[in-house]
């Protein structure tokens, strides 16, 4: 655990879920980007316990917070502030609490925008609305029963009072009928506390037979939930091994246990199959957590949560931050994704925080992986993290072949991107009643237009960036910044008409490729710009599922969690373009991306085969992929960042410098430079100017801190940026353990 690095003092949350009353004077932390909680007097609302959500004045607004603990006293008595009001909800954990404090000290966040993660719902703290209901009362004697009305009371007869809308379903009749029986003295209006929002799953039903070595991975990690202590241990399974069962079963021992389950997921898109798998084991769907819900959903799930209605949940990288009563197991799975990484605001990795919070928690996590992330491996070697194997496919499908196509020797015809060796592979599977996928983990038409007349190139206005054509809106695109433009039918800068040509391929243009070549298959194509939320998702897997669609084409929402039993090739258009751009992790990311997508094929009886086109396959890469040697690959990445002291044999922190006035980012990122920490076990790189040097019409300066494991990174970071005074227009941003270089 590192050093706070905060300038004002923090009140750490207890230890333990201490209920305490606390004194007149308390801290109250806010969801705002502070340095610590302020002091406010409790006494016009009575005693306050740690964790209690309330209202309090700053400056000329009334907001939310939450008790943080006794008053820090640094404050003169007369200047304090009274707390308006305690929120009628269920307070903070103090493992929650604990755990915003940590991640603000291990992040060099302040501890305000944090909390702020946590309180993504701040219309759960209201009360839920009770539900209207009716009953019969004693009618007055004049009372004239119509043939409407005595239906409405025989409907209530002596069962339980109906809501409006459900007695007037089941009499037939409208809710005036109701009304005027309600006028009359004959019903009775209440108010009933709203029923559950979510059912409880079956964690007794049974589960389908699992395979020898998925049955003695599940026993372990059965046993791991019941000890209820911390662990960390990792699933490695190949794809197609039944992880998901096997985590399952540990799912089931955290219910019987009594305690709630967090499973998290990378990509929203990856939820559907698993939605549909989990009801099918329990029954019952789980509450989910990410950014396409409503805030109406929100609000539900946040307080279902809090309240301990939810039992299980499976939700992105946020739903960490969620006030879990009762957690007692986190489940991390594709633990390998960089989406678990956030970059903007509290810059965290949720794979690796969510072992902190299970060690805060006292309870069990489980890294979920077929190409599990170098730093988990070296945490299974040191001994830090156990390990569970799956070295098989379930029932009987075996891993498919993979072959590499070297481009230099079977290059596609000009002006085309699929090779001949790929195409003849399509062929024989539609041929054979089976469906294809094509993969390029680059969205739109193309990711460069140009003029050929004067060779201007269209570029994004806020960012260094080229603009991507998405022809099928017939937009130009920045995926940095989100700007976008109809497409120009003449150059911007010298004016030539029809001079505009699209360099290189994305998804659109290998769709219109397949499309020429292939008239008769059904296409689709799965990507963020295509397919939206998790509704769109489902519909796609649907029509893959019913044969509507041939050939799926599609970036990295592909790559993993769908399981598609007819689909028995995947080729792959272009391997190499994750290696370019220096990223320390480019060799292990693509590794990862393409034995994942390459996963896909052949995962029930029938036979898959994997078609790698690449320039470069004499890379450590393509040869671990065509020979499955996924542990020497490891080994190898393991070597390169050991003699270099690379994470996760060394540190890194990034400081990006960024604002609207170039001048004086690069004034401020030069004085960081010319103060930066420098010794035996710490070394800092820059500043130069980012790659992407303009970012959302913001300029930007990089500095890279790489320090020895045992160095106080986070101690030393702070001293230094404490030496550095910045205009309010710069922003200085810490990224501990960074995972993009951009």
């Amino acid at each position: 655990m590192s050093s706070t690095g905060a300038n004002s003092a923090r009140t750490a949350a207890p230890a333990h879920g201490a209920a305490e009353k606390l004194g007149a004077r308390v801290s109250v932390l806010l969801p705002l980007p502070l340095e610590g909680p302020y002091d406010y007097r409790a006494k016009a609302v009575g005693p306050l316990a740690p964790g209690d959500f309330v209202a309090v004045p700053l400056g000329n607004r009334e907001l939310l917070g939450v008790v943080w603990g006794p008053a820090l006293g640094d404050v003169a008595r007369a200047k304090l502030r009274d707390v308006v009001t305690r929120l009628e909800a269920p307070p903070m954990p103090a493992t929650l609490r604990r755990f915003i404090d940590w991640v603000a000290d291990y992040t060099l966040s302040p501890p305000g925008s944090v909390l702020r993660m946590a309180m993504s719902a701040p219309a759960a703290l209201e009360p839920p609305r009770p539900v209207r209901a009716y009953a019969p009362a004693a009618p007055a004697p004049e009372l004239r029963l119509t043939t409407a009305r005595r239906r409405v009371l025989a409907v209530l007869g002596d069962g339980p009072p109906r809501e409006a809308r459900e007695l007037a379903r089941e009499a037939a009749v409208g809710t005036g009928v109701i009304r005027g029986l309600v006028q009359a003295g004959a019903l009775t209006e209440m108010d009933l506390p709203p029923p559950p929002a979510f059912a409880r799953p079956d964690w007794r039903r049974r589960g389908p037979k699992l395979s020898p070595d998925q049955g003695r991975a599940a026993k372990d990690l059965r046993e791991r939930v019941r000890r209820g202590r911390f662990a960390v241990t990792l699933l490695d399974g190949v794809t197609g091994a039944g992880k998901t069962e096997v985590y399952f079963e540990a799912v089931t021992a955290t219910l019987a246990e009594g305690r709630q389950a967090l499973v998290l997921l990378p990509e929203i898109a990856l939820t559907p199959q698993w939605l549909a798998r989990f009801a099918a084991r329990f029954g019952a769907a789980p509450a989910v957590w990410h950014s396409d819900l409503s805030q109406t959903q929100r609000r539900t799930t946040w307080r279902a949560v809090a309240a301990g209605e939810v039992r299980v949940l499976v939700g992105a990288r946020s739903a960490l931050f969620l006030p879990f009563a009762e957690l007692g197991l986190i489940v991390v799975d594709e633990e390998h994704e960089a989406a678990y990484k956030q970059q903007d605001g509290v810059a965290y990795h949720a794979r690796d925080m969510a072992v902190v919070r299970a060690s805060l928690g006292e309870h069990p996590v489980i890294l979920v992986s077929a190409t599990p992330s170098l730093e988990t491996v070296v945490n299974v070697e040191r001994g830090k993290y156990a390990a569970a194997h799956l070295p098989a496919r379930h029932g009987g499908a075996t891993l498919p072949e993979v072959a590499l196509v070297d481009l230099r020797a079977q290059p596609p015809p000009r002006g085309r991107f699929l090779s001949p060796p790929l195409c003849a592979a399509v062929t024989a599977t539609l041929a054979a009643g089976e469906q294809a996928l094509l993969f390029l983990n680059r969205r739109g038409y193309a990711p460069l237009t140009l003029c050929r007349t004067c060779g201007h190139r269209l570029h994004c206005p806020n960012c260094t960036a080229w603009l991507v054509e998405h022809r099928f809106r017939q937009q130009l695109m920045c995926h940095h910044c989100g700007y976008a433009a109809p497409s120009p039918a003449k150059c911007p800068d010298c004016g030539a008409e029809a001079s505009l040509v699209a360099c290189g391929p994305g998804v659109e243009r290998i769709a219109e490729e397949v499309e020429a070549l292939f008239p008769d298959a059904g296409i689709g194509i799965m990507t963020s710009d295509t397919v939206r939320g998790p509704e769109a998702v489902a519909e796609l897997l649907r029509a893959v599922d019913e044969r509507e669609i041939d050939i799926l084409i599609g970036t990295q929402m592909i790559a993993k969690g769908h399981h598609f039993p007819l689909l028995t090739l995947v080729g792959v258009v272009d391997a190499d373009l994750g290696l370019a751009g220096g990223d320390l992790r480019a060799a292990e990311r693509t590794y990862q991306l393409l034995h994942q997508v390459g996963g896909r094929a052949g995962r029930a009886q029938r036979p898959g085969r994997v078609l790698v086109q690449t320039y470069a396959p004499e890379h450590r890469v393509m040869r671990a992929l065509e020979s499955g040697e996924r542990d020497r690959f490891l080994e190898l990445e393991a070597e390169a960042r050991r003699s270099g002291g690379w994470p996760p044999f060394g540190r890194l922190a990034a400081i990006v410098v960024s604002g609207r006035d170039g001048a004086a980012v690069e004034r401020v990122a030069r004085e960081l430079g010319r103060r930066a920490p420098r010794g035996r076990t710490i070394l800092t790189l820059g500043p130069a100017p980012a790659p992407l040097a303009v970012l959302r019409g913001r300029h930007r300066f990089r500095l890279l801190v790489k320090a020895g494991l045992g160095a106080p990174l986070q101690a030393r970071i702070d001293d230094w940026l404490d030496r550095v005074d910045a205009p309010s227009s710069v922003r200085i941003h810490v990224d501990i353990d960074p995972y993009g270089f951009l």
